[in-house]
Formats: structure tokens, C-alpha cells, sequence
């Protein structure tokens, strides 16, 4: 009897791919060794189903005590092999024959597979199941306590500077150009830039934003003109009457030039000159105009219309574009450069945060939950659609014998428990037998 009972997949050592496209992939060294495995448990299961056989006829027709044990022997075999044809069932048809409901996994493949898609949908693509599991992973503060080591913040720097130089080096001067002409340009030809100027400006002066620079340019200007004084005095005679004696002229842009320096320096100094109030109250004005007048807001306006028509803007915006992608790279490929220093300092301040403060731990794990929540609302089925299709283009052969290496060696067990728990039973049986007989 022994000797017609399937054994399971061939045996042979060939691995690699399916041949089917899209099939599973028998990896070598693992299938081989799952291969070694299966082969051991099932020789054991088929040596146990011949002991039977052995033990049953070495016993037949004996009574009292060998008697017990030709009946265990023999529910001992009957169990080997209804357990054998169960096992057998899910992965080809026992001895070759088509008894309904035999070789499962070649035959109804698709099903399993859409099986298993609902199954990993509903039990592990569940919202609460997902927000449960971010919770108990404590990403926030693991990434915190990874960042504060040196080495993993430099990493982290090293590798996401690489990324920025690669993608700035991707950018060509036609996508500025592009960006320029199809994006900004026409936005903004639509927006009215009048209102935004005029809020803009108003806010400047509410908040007295404006002195910093106005300070600055007349702590400069007024360097400048104590700096050359040739200069203004040449640009100031250039302008004199040619009819005035040279002396006069002199004299004269001299002293203009003196009162100058003077009079820039009285505005530096004092922080209420009238000539501050002055530019404040204009400053003030065209803010108003700018947000109120129907005039200014025109020529405004058309003053736009004219900077955007201008061909300087495109090669503008490429050349300050060049400019800062240099000093990008540049910076970005000195392991000591400004740019990655001031990463690393950042990194190591967020790690610290991480570290202290919960609150912040709690907030950035809930955005974690969420943002998982929705990437599995809106591609969850997409994702666990990946099963279906995968198993709908393997082969139900190919697919039955990889599955088989997969879980073969355990389902044997299922035929060796089979073998004594029918052996157990098959004494006990015989015992009742004897007792009522």
C-alpha cells in the first residue's frame, strides 16, 4: 500500500524562476533547504504508516494482547491515510485521480487570493488596528534617540545633501525659463499686484519695518560723501553755469558739499527730523493710493505689465536662479559647509525636542496615524489588490508546489498526529469492543 501513496513535488534540486511570467520565484538556497525539509518530515510520516502496515499484519487474527495492538496498527494506517488524502487534497489530486474537491490551491488559486485580500483589508488595514499599532511603535521617539548619535545625524545630513545637489544639478535653465513664462508670468498678470503693495507697504510703516533700512542707507550715504567729496564736487560742476568764474564754481559746489554731509548726518542722527516724517508721510500716502486710488492703482498696474513684458526677466530670473544654485552646491558639498552645519544643528535640536518633550512626541505620532490612515482610505485597496493580481498570474502548479515548500513539513505533522491519535483510538475502540463483548 505504501508504495502508491504520493510523496508530494518532485524532488529534484532545479530552482529559479517560474516559468510562467509573473510566477513564484523559487529561490535556490531556500527552497532547497525547505525542499530538505519536507523530504525528511514526509519519509518520517510514510515510515510511521508502514510500521503500522508491518505491526498490523505481523498481528493479524491474534487475540488478548497483540489483539489491542492489530487494532491500533490498524486505525493507526487508517488514519496515516485519510490524513495523507486530506493533506494531498490542497495540492494536487491524490494518485492522480479527479475526486472532487482535490488539488484546492491549482484549482480555485484566484479564490484564495481574493480570500486573502479581504482578509488583510479587514484585519490589517483597519483604521483603529493602524493608529493602534503607530502608538505602540513610539516612531517619534525613536527617530529622536537615532538622531541624537553624531553619526546618525551626519548621515542623515550627508545623504539628504547628496539628494539636493543631485536634484539641483537636474534643474536646466530652460525649466526656469519655463516656470517663469508658463507659471509666474501669468500668475502674475492675473493677480492685481496694486492691493498687495499697498497692504504690504501699510504694514511696513504701522510697524516702523522701514527704519532699519532708512538708517542703514544714510549711515552709508553719509560715508560715501565724506568718502568723495572730488566726486560730488565734479558732478555738482558738471551742472554749474558755464558763464561763472571757476572759482565761484568751486566755492561754491565746496560748500554745497559741506552742507550735504551735514545735513545727511542731522537726518542719521536725530530720529525725528522732519525729513524722516517727511518720507513717512509719503510712504504712508502711496500705501493709501495704492489700496484706495483708482489712478495709482493703474499705473501701477501697467508699470507691471511692462516689468513682465521686459525679455530682462527671464534671463534675470535664470541668473539669480545660477547664482544661488552655486553658492547651493557649493555650501551644500563642504562636509563643513554653512548649509550643512546648520542642518546638523537643527537635526540635533529637533532630536532633542523629541527627546523632551512629549507633547511634541504626541503630536507628530498622530500626524504619522493619519497620514497612514489616509494613504490606506485612498489606496488600501489598490494596495491588498496587489495580492489578487499576483496570484491570478502564477501558474496553480507552479503556485501549489512553492506554497507546498512554504508550509509542506509542518502539514506533516498533520499525518504523523494522524497516525498515533488513530493508533489511540483504534485501542481504545478494540477496549470498549471487549468490554461490552
Amino acid at each position: 500500500m505504501t508504495s502508491t501513496l504520493p510523496t508530494g513535488p518532485s524532488t529534484g534540486t532545479s530552482t529559479g524562476t517560474s516559468s510562467a511570467p509573473g510566477g513564484p520565484r523559487l529561490d535556490s538556497a531556500a527552497d532547497e533547504d525547505r525542499r530538505r525539509g519536507l523530504r525528511r518530515m514526509r519519509t518520517l510520516a510514510v515510515s510511521l504508516l508502514a510500521l503500522a502496515a508491518v505491526v498490523y499484519v505481523a498481528t493479524l487474527d491474534r487475540d488478548g494482547f497483540w489483539g489491542f495492538v492489530n487494532s491500533g496498527a490498524e486505525a493507526s494506517m487508517v488514519g496515516a491515510i485519510a490524513d495523507w488524502f486530506a493533506v494531498t487534497a490542497l495540492f494536487r489530486h491524490p494518485l492522480g485521480l479527479p475526486v472532487p474537491h482535490t488539488a484546492l490551491i491549482p484549482r480555485r488559486k484566484d479564490e484564495l487570493g481574493r480570500s486573502l485580500e479581504d482578509f488583510v483589508g479587514e484585519n490589517f488595514l483597519a483604521e483603529d488596528i493602524i493608529r493602534d499599532r503607530i502608538a505602540a511603535a513610539s516612531i517619534s521617539r525613536r527617530v529622536g534617540r537615532w538622531l541624537s548619535e553624531p553619526a546618525h545625524a551626519r548621515r542623515v545630513v550627508d545623504e539628504a545633501s547628496e539628494v539636493a545637489s543631485i536634484g539641483l544639478s537636474k534643474v536646466r535653465d530652460e525649466h526656469i525659463a519655463e516656470l517663469v513664462t508658463e507659471a509666474l508670468v501669468p500668475r502674475f498678470r492675473e493677480e492685481p499686484i496694486a492691493p498687495l503693495l499697498g497692504g504690504l507697504l501699510q504694514e511696513v510703516v504701522r510697524d516702523d519695518l522701514h527704519h532699519g533700512l532708512v538708517d542703514l542707507t544714510l549711515a552709508e550715504l553719509h560715508a560715501w560723501l565724506e568718502r568723495n567729496p572730488e566726486t560730488v564736487i565734479e558732478i555738482l560742476g558738471e551742472r554749474a553755469p558755464w558763464w561763472a568764474p571757476t572759482r565761484l564754481n568751486e566755492a561754491v559746489t565746496a560748500r554745497i558739499h559741506l552742507e550735504l554731509v551735514r545735513w545727511v548726518g542731522d537726518i542719521r542722527d536725530d530720529p525725528r527730523h522732519h525729513a524722516r516724517q517727511a518720507f513717512d508721510s509719503v510712504l504712508a500716502q502711496l500705501a493709501h493710493d495704492l489700496l484706495s486710488d483708482p489712478g495709482t492703482q493703474e499705473r501701477t498696474e501697467r508699470l507691471k505689465e511692462r516689468l513682465l513684458d521686459h525679455p530682462q526677466v527671464i534671463e534675470s530670473s535664470i541668473s539669480l536662479w545660477n547664482a544661488l544654485r552655486r553658492v547651493l552646491l557649493t555650501s551644500l558639498g563642504d562636509p563643513e559647509g554653512a548649509v550643512r552645519q546648520r542642518m546638523l544643528t537643527e537635526l540635533s535640536r529637533f532630536a532633542t525636542r523629541l527627546d523632551a518633550e512629549e507633547e511634541l512626541r504626541d503630536r507628530l505620532d498622530g500626524f504619522a496615524a493619519d497620514v497612514a490612515v489616509f494613504a490606506v482610505d485612498r489606496y488600501g485597496r489598490e494596495i491588498t489588490a496587489v495580492i489578487t493580481h499576483t496570484v491570478q498570474r502564477w501558474d496553480g502548479r507552479e503556485a501549489a508546489r512553492k506554497i507546498e515548500l512554504h508550509v509542506g513539513r509542518d502539514l506533516q505533522f498533520i499525518r504523523i498526529n494522524g497516525t498515533i491519535v488513530g493508533g489511540l483510538v483504534g485501542v481504545l475502540i478494540h477496549t470498549g469492543s471487549v468490554l461490552l463483548g
